[in-house]
C-alpha cells in the first residue's frame, strides 16, 4: 500500500501575519472612550497597547517637565501614508516632573511617576458633537490631573486647551515635527 505525505511549506510576505495595526490599518476605535454627549475618558492602557510618538523636556525655572505622547495603535503609519490622522485617533500626552542626575553620559533629567497631567486628544473628523464644548478644530480634547487622574477637568477646549497649539495649527493643531515615528520607516 502507498502512502503519500504531503508537505506544504507556505513562504508569507512580509507582515501577513501581522495584525491589522501593525499593518497601518490601526486601532482607531477612540470613540470607545466617549459616551453619547461627548465626555471623553482616559484609556486606562495607553501605556501597554498604544505606540509611543515622542518625548521631551520643557526647561522651567519653576521646575523641569518631561512631556511623553503616546498613540492608538497604527497612527504613525498611517500618518507617514496619509499626512493626516484617522478619525478616532487617540493621542495621550502626560506630563512628569523631573529628577536630574549624572550618569556617565553626563547630567541628566528623567520623567518622575505618577504623572501630574494628562491630556487625551480624540480626533474627530466629522463633527460629531458640535453643542460640546470640548470638541472642535476636527478634535475632541480632555485635561486630566494627578489629584483625580479619572476626572476629566477641561470646560471649554478654546479656553483651556487650543492656547499651545495655535503654534500646530498648519499641521491639525498637532506638533507633528516633536514625533519622529510620524516621519520615519
Amino acid at each position: 500500500m502507498f502512502r503519500s505525505v504531503v508537505v506544504v511549506f507556505l513562504l508569507a510576505a512580509p507582515g501577513l501575519f501581522r495584525g491589522a495595526a501593525a499593518q497601518g490599518k490601526g486601532s482607531f476605535d477612540g470613540f470607545k472612550l466617549v459616551d453619547k454627549t461627548g465626555n471623553i475618558t482616559k484609556p486606562p492602557d495607553y501605556r501597554d497597547q498604544y505606540e509611543m510618538l515622542g518625548s521631551w523636556t520643557v526647561l522651567d525655572p519653576n521646575g523641569n517637565q518631561m512631556h511623553s505622547v503616546y498613540a492608538s495603535p497604527g497612527t504613525a503609519e498611517y500618518y507617514r501614508r496619509n499626512k493626516t490622522f484617522a478619525d478616532g485617533t487617540v493621542l495621550v500626552k502626560e506630563i512628569h516632573g523631573t529628577a536630574a542626575g549624572q550618569m556617565t553620559t553626563g547630567n541628566v533629567d528623567w520623567a518622575t511617576d505618577p504623572p501630574q497631567v494628562w491630556f487625551v486628544m480624540i480626533k474627530d473628523a466629522k463633527g460629531r458633537f458640535p453643542n460640546n464644548p470640548l470638541w472642535g478644530n476636527g478634535w475632541g480634547w480632555a485635561l486630566f490631573k494627578a489629584n483625580a487622574p479619572d476626572k476629566q477637568v477641561a470646560t471649554d477646549f478654546k479656553k483651556d486647551c487650543l492656547g499651545c497649539h495655535v503654534p500646530a495649527k498648519a499641521d491639525d493643531w498637532i506638533y507633528v515635527k516633536g514625533y519622529p515615528p510620524l516621519h520615519s520607516k
